[in-house]
């Protein structure tokens, strides 16, 4: 997944979905599911992530091992959100 930002341009330039042929469905169709459950405007992204809840101090545990599959409540990003979509 790509998303391309231009400064000052509240929605994305781009949003870009290429599974490389591992899909189940088309990345069309992907990319249509996630344009519609998603808000990518920056300000909207902070929201829904909660990413100003508790300061900085929170993202000081990425800088040992990261956040990539850590189960912290402070990582607010990591939390899956379930997509609606229907099968053909």
């Amino acid at each position: 997944m790509q998303v391309s930002y231009a400064i000052g341009v509240p929605e994305p330039l781009s949003v870009f979905v290429d599974t490389y042929g591992t899909g189940k469905i088309p990345d069309k169709e992907i990319l249509s599911i996630v344009k519609e459950s998603f808000d990518f405007r920056p300000g909207m992204i902070s929201i829904n992530l909660d990413l100003k809840r508790g300061g900085n101090g929170r993202f000081l545990k990425t800088a040992a091992y990261g956040h990539f599959g850590r189960d912290d409540p402070d990582f607010t990003w990591e939390v899956v959100k379930p997509l609606k979509w229907e099968k053909a």
